[in-house]
């Protein structure tokens, strides 16, 4: 299945990707979902974890956001949406997002995903790729997005904004 649009961005520290985490979490609404691949230490969490405290921050609000390892998931209340962060790093079967009640909050919620290949076919087909690598230097990283529906031209839009802004101030 091909994209419907496609941007690379380069983040030479983490503190630069966190502003592009959220970037993209003030694009997000209910209903949709960012899967977030890459190795261990790629800085999925991070990125997961930034993007969350910067809705809860435009709330007035700040919360720890521990990593879903354990868990399998965390939900956030930002009163008219919650974000579901689910770490899927642990599942054994990709049949237990159901009884994890994930494809409701894809329809509900604002879903952050980690390790998503292991869902298998479950993958929802509208959906934001985010792959994480680790690039020329300790903490710099390369972000890949690709958006499955149209819905995420925008999102990408604001981001390659932030990229420039990010190269050139």
């Amino acid at each position: 299945m091909t994209p419907d649009c496609t941007l690379a961005l380069h983040s030479p520290t983490p503190e630069v990707t966190a502003r592009f985490a959220a970037v993209l979490g003030a694009c997000l609404r209910a209903g949709d979902v960012v899967l977030l691949s890459g190795p261990v230490g790629a800085g999925k969490s991070h990125f997961a974890r930034a993007l969350i405290q910067s809705r809860l921050a435009g709330l007035g609000r700040w919360e720890d956001v521990p990593s879903p390892t354990f868990t399998l998931v965390q939900s956030y209340d930002l009163g008219d949406v919650e974000i579901w962060h689910a770490d899927l790093y642990r599942l054994s079967d990709p049949y237990e997002i159901v009884e994890l009640g994930l494809e409701q909050a894809f329809d509900t919620a604002i879903c952050l995903v980690e390790w998503p290949e292991r869902m298998g076919a479950a993958l929802p087909p509208r959906a934001l790729h985010v792959t994480l690598h680790q690039a020329e230097g300790p903490e710099a990283r390369l972000l890949e997005f690709a958006g499955f529906g149209p819905d995420w031209a925008g999102a990408l839009a604001a981001l390659a904004k932030a990229g420039a802004d990010d190269v050139s101030g």
